[in-house]
């Protein structure tokens, strides 16, 4: 097996792997709130989220296609073993960012750690970066999908108090523990659509720089499809349970009521934002939103604003963080693969 055969082959084992701490790390967004509420046992919650995280991958490639388009210059690199240590570096500075916010069980985004690994290499390697799409396709729904989640989960949970003023408390949260074993399963499956994609994406690119396939081509082949849901859905099944703590009981105690408006409103901008816009948006910073929005709608003190506070900060570094930890793999890997 030749250099560049073996290094394509390593850099999409190394992508897949990605692929699947994305699904560790990201398994609390989609079923944190049906456990802390008792709608959904954890294993039973992660056995769902699992099965439709792989059903949800199947369902759409548009973001794929932003993240294989991020570097607009990766196609001009000419020499294969540089193409590949760019993408490799990349995707290092993201699982490093991964594992060092799940450690600490900080609820901080998979999508924007590969976003700033890619963007940190781009600009270390000297590839040209599309600062247009970055704007348009990531800092912008960055910015929309959390403010939507907030406000969307605040208004739905407003109209439910209000709808279910005069009920029966005990019913009430019966009604909607069962319902959210549905509201879980949509989120689960947006999780699926937007974050198994960003590996698609990144895959694309190591074929791309082995020769196996060409910048022009949108199409994603179906393994590899196939191959990002499999790992995702494997990541998710084998839990996140330090950031599930954060998102279902450290920002705030959820009820049944809040829980679903938070789960509801969460998915429906995951897939607004795959399917009409293509934007990798996170998850984390979406549910984490939707979740203090619904409690807010009850007492804004009740929302533990302190713990917001540092999930918050944590947003704004990944970027830079996962870009900075990137350029210097880049550095790194350069010496010791021949040929850069």
């Amino acid at each position: 097996m030749d250099l560049v055969l073996t290094l394509m082959v390593v850099t999409i084992g190394i992508a897949l792997f990605f692929d699947y701490t994305n699904g560790f790390h990201d398994a609390a967004n989609a079923i944190a709130t049906s456990v802390s509420t008792r709608a959904l046992t954890p294993r039973l919650a992660l056995a769902m989220a699992a099965v439709l995280n792989f059903v949800g991958a199947l369902l759409g490639v548009e973001v794929a296609k932003t993240i294989k388009d991020i570097l607009s210059g990766f196609d001009a690199i000419d020499v294969p073993q540089h193409a590949l240590t760019v993408v490799l570096a990349a995707l290092i500075g993201a699982i490093t960012w991964n594992l060092i916010t799940w450690y600490f069980g900080i609820p901080s985004s998979s999508s924007h750690a590969l976003i700033g690994g890619l963007v940190g290499v781009g600009m270390a390697a000297g590839v040209t970066v599309d600062w247009h799409k970055v704007v348009d396709k990531v800092v912008i729904p960055m910015v929309l999908s959390p403010a939507i989640g907030f406000s969307s989960a605040f208004l739905v949970m407003t109209a439910i108090m209000w709808a279910f003023r005069r009920k029966n408390p005990h019913v009430i949260n019966r009604n909607f523990r069962l319902a959210q074993t549905v509201s879980a399963a949509m989120l689960s499956l947006g999780h699926g659509l937007q974050d198994a994609q960003k590996t698609m994406g990144v895959i694309v690119l190591a074929l791309i720089a082995g020769g196996h396939h060409t910048a022009a081509n949108d199409d994603i082949p179906l393994w590899v499809i196939l191959a990002a849901a499999g790992a995702i859905s494997a990541g998710t099944f084998s839990g996140g349970m330090r950031i599930m703590r954060t998102m279902g009981r450290r920002i705030i105690a959820l009820d049944p009521p809040s829980g679903f408006s938070a789960e509801v409103t969460a998915s429906g901008v995951l897939y607004g934002m795959a399917i009409y816009a293509g934007a990798p948006v996170s998850t984390t910073h979406t549910m984490t939103s939707a979740v203090m929005g619904a409690g807010a709608s009850k007492k804004f003190s009740a929302v533990r604003w302190g713990v917001a506070r540092g999930i918050i900060t944590a947003w704004i570094i990944t970027i830079p963080a996962a870009a900075s930890v990137g350029a210097v793999s880049y550095f790194v890997l350069r010496t010791f693969i021949p040929g850069n």
